[in-house]
């Protein structure tokens, strides 16, 4: 935790807690045992497992039998997404949702300039045949928080319609939460959600380690067959380790949810005024209020983010252009392109996310390099 390197991304990862490791670590080596073995060492490793997902399901005010246990937030939206006929989803929504989509008739709605979903274009998609509504619970690059709880009252007045007009196609809605888990309530009924995609490695827990929460009604077709783990849509081996390791983090997240948004909310406050007050002409991109407490998208017109990703690298500042997945594949954000965010501006954007690395004396020492890179920057161009 000492690191002398700032670390403004934990929207893309975040290391693993002390606290989730200890927990994990017998089940490495010591408590190894297959959990489907008949023997009491794997029993015992059985009961370990189940009683990680009960301890999860508190967390989200579910059922441990409800959740099945995945490789990670990609496969558990995959699979979450594996039942539906026609579906609607937003524009700014993470890849995995995208491309999941693209494999069956779908409608994308828009979101205003701020990355909010149009809630009444999402009522105005269905149609007797949809089946299923993904949007996330907060936008993985701006941060935005989504009107969950109303899409979900659309729905429910759409299965209202539909048991009126003795229609029996069903319909479902699913919410990406992975990165509003650790900052946000996500308890699934306050959500009013049928589906729930969590992913422990952005809550300090170990990566490659997803769920997806289902409600019984929910009908499913798996995407891994074998052995008929996890309800018979996941099979293989259980990862115990991962799972117990979820359910620690999770616990600790939620816990100290309040405090530590709080504590973020104000470091990310403190260095938007510095960078503001610094450059008045920086673009704050997202919504001013409904996003999440670490989050922070800034733009600087005419700058090239990557040069400024660079440039704050070698001063010890790790940020990101966007989402670590637009960014590897060097594409401008499909979310800026949907906000309608100018091009000279999207391409001079910086996400920085704050997280349990970040404190008053970094968060300040951070805001000075960024103000003196972006100035070097500017100087060259116009030179």
């Amino acid at each position: 935790m000492n690191n002398p390197t700032i670390y403004l991304d934990h929207a893309a990862a975040t290391p693993l807690d002390d606290r989730v490791l200890a927990e994990m670590t017998p089940y490495f080596a010591h408590d190894f045992y297959n959990p489907s073995s008949p023997y009491a060492p794997a029993v015992a490793v059985r009961r370990a497992y189940h009683a990680a997902k009960h301890r999860i399901g508190k967390c989200i005010g579910a059922k441990g039998d409800e959740i099945i246990m995945t490789a990670g937030a990609t496969e558990s939206i995959n699979l979450g997404l594996s039942g539906a006929g026609h579906m609607v989803t937003s524009a700014i929504e993470h890849t995995a949702v995208l491309m999941a989509a693209r494999r069956r008739p779908h409608t994308i709605v828009a979101v205003d300039s701020q990355g909010i979903v149009d809630v009444d274009a999402v009522k105005s998609a269905l149609h007797d045949q949809t089946t299923l509504i993904s949007i996330g619970l907060a936008n993985n690059e701006l941060g935005t928080i989504q009107p969950i709880r109303e899409i979900a009252r659309i729905v429910q007045e759409e299965r209202a319609r539909r048991v009126a007009a003795r229609i029996a196609v069903p319909i479902h809605l699913h919410c990406d939460a992975s990165q509003g888990v650790g900052l946000l309530n996500t308890h699934v009924a306050r959500l009013g959600v049928d589906m729930l995609t969590l992913n422990a490695g952005k809550i300090y827990g170990p990566k490659q380690v997803g769920l997806l929460w289902l409600k019984s009604t929910v009908l499913l077709d798996p995407l891994i067959v074998g052995g008929g783990q996890e309800r018979g849509l996941r099979s293989g081996t259980e990862n115990v380790a991962g799972t117990i390791g979820f359910a620690r983090a999770l616990e600790l997240a939620t816990e100290h949810r309040n405090q530590e948004a709080q504590r973020l909310s104000r470091l990310r406050d403190m260095m938007q005024a510095r960078l503001s007050e610094a450059y008045p002409e920086a673009v704050f991109v997202g919504h001013a209020k409904r996003r999440l407490p670490n989050y922070l998208h800034i733009a600087w017109p005419g700058l090239d983010a990557e040069r400024l990703v660079f440039g704050l690298e070698s001063r010890g500042v790790l940020v990101a252009t966007g989402s670590a997945c637009a960014a590897n594949h060097a594409l401008r954000s499909h979310v800026l392109t949907a906000i309608g965010l100018d091009p000279v501006v999207a391409d001079g954007s910086l996400r920085l996310t704050l997280g349990r690395l970040s404190h008053e004396q970094n968060i300040a020492r951070a805001a000075k390099i960024i103000i003196e890179v972006v100035c070097q920057e500017y100087e060259r161009i116009a030179r």
